[in-house]
């Protein structure tokens, strides 16, 4: 997870974006901090999909197989 100060960082670059224009240096910084908080995302979504088992109505398992090989990869 992202710290606050990185995330407090996001905010108020793109509220300055927003406002006024950033300099090259501001969207360079802005576009690293974006693809660190987006990796995390991913990973955090990753890690759902890695605890999750779909159970039909019968009480059959059937967790597609993407699913399952993420699990296994453990």
């Amino acid at each position: 997870m992202l710290s606050q100060e990185k995330l407090a960082r996001i905010n108020t670059l793109a509220k300055k974006a927003k406002a006024e224009g950033l300099s090259n240096e501001e969207k360079e910084e802005q576009q690293v901090l974006r693809e660190e908080y987006l990796k995390n995302v991913r990973k955090s979504f990753k890690n759902q999909f890695k605890g999750m088992t779909i159970v039909d109505p019968n009480g059959d398992d059937v967790t597609p197989q993407k699913i399952k090989d993420l699990q296994s990869k453990k």
